[in-house]
C-alpha cells in the first residue's frame, strides 16, 4: 500500500508541474515535425533516464542525517510552490515564446529511430534541473520508497508527453496554463507542509 501511495504522490505532483512546462511544448512542437509515435518513444526514453538520475540523487541524499534532509525537501517544495505561483500569471505568454524557440531548433525532417533519437536529445537536454526532476529527488529524499517514486514520476511524464502528442493543440486552446500552474503551486505547498510536519514531529 505504501508503494501505491508513493507512486500516486509522484504522479499527482509531477503532472500539474509539467503540463504547463517546456516539456509539453517541446513534445508538441516535435510531434508537428516528426511522426508522433517516434516522438513519444524518444521523449519517454529521455524521461526514464532523467527519472532514474533524480531517484539516484534522492537516494544519495537519504544517506545524510534524516531531519536536515527532510527540511531541505520541504524547502524545495516550498520554493517550487513560489516559483509556480509567481510564474502563473505569465504562463500563456511563456508557452508561446517556448513554442517559437523549439520550432526554430527543429527544422529538419526525420523518420523512425532518427526522429526518436532527435526527440530524446531535445528533451534530455531541455529538462536538466527542471522542477519535476528536483521534486522527484525531493520525494525520495523525504523518505518515500525510490522505486514507486520512479514509476510514478515516469508515468506522469509519459502521460503529459502523450497528451502533448495526441491532444496538444486542443488542450492549449481549452486549458489555461495559468490555472494549471496555480494548482501545481497548491500541490507543492501542501507537500511542503506535510514534509515539514514530518521533519519536526
Amino acid at each position: 500500500m505504501e508503494w501505491i501511495a508513493a507512486a500516486l504522490a509522484a504522479f499527482v505532483l509531477i503532472v500539474p508541474v509539467e503540463l504547463p512546462d517546456k516539456t509539453f511544448v517541446a513534445t508538441l512542437v516535435l510531434s508537428t515535425r516528426y511522426r508522433p509515435l517516434a516522438v513519444w518513444l524518444g521523449v519517454v526514453a529521455a524521461f526514464g533516464v532523467q527519472c532514474a538520475i533524480a531517484v539516484a540523487a534522492g537516494r544519495l541524499l537519504t544517506l545524510l542525517p534524516e531531519r536536515p534532509i527532510q527540511l531541505v525537501a520541504a524547502a524545495l517544495f516550498a520554493v517550487g510552490a513560489v516559483i509556480l505561483f509567481r510564474g502563473a500569471r505569465n504562463a500563456d505568454a511563456e508557452e508561446a515564446s517556448a513554442e517559437q524557440q523549439f520550432a526554430e531548433r527543429i527544422r529538419d525532417s526525420r523518420r523512425g529511430w532518427r526522429a526518436a533519437a532527435a526527440s530524446f536529445v531535445v528533451l534530455f537536454t531541455a529538462e536538466w534541473g527542471d522542477l519535476s526532476q528536483l521534486f522527484t529527488a525531493g520525494l525520495v529524499a523525504s523518505g518515500r520508497p525510490a522505486v514507486p517514486i520512479f514509476f510514478g514520476a515516469w508515468a506522469a511524464l509519459a502521460c503529459v508527453s502523450g497528451a502533448a502528442v495526441l491532444l496538444g493543440r486542443v488542450l492549449l486552446r481549452h486549458v489555461r496554463l495559468s490555472v494549471v500552474r496555480y494548482v501545481a503551486a497548491g500541490v507543492c505547498a501542501v507537500l511542503a507542509m506535510i514534509t515539514l510536519i514530518g521533519a519536526l514531529a
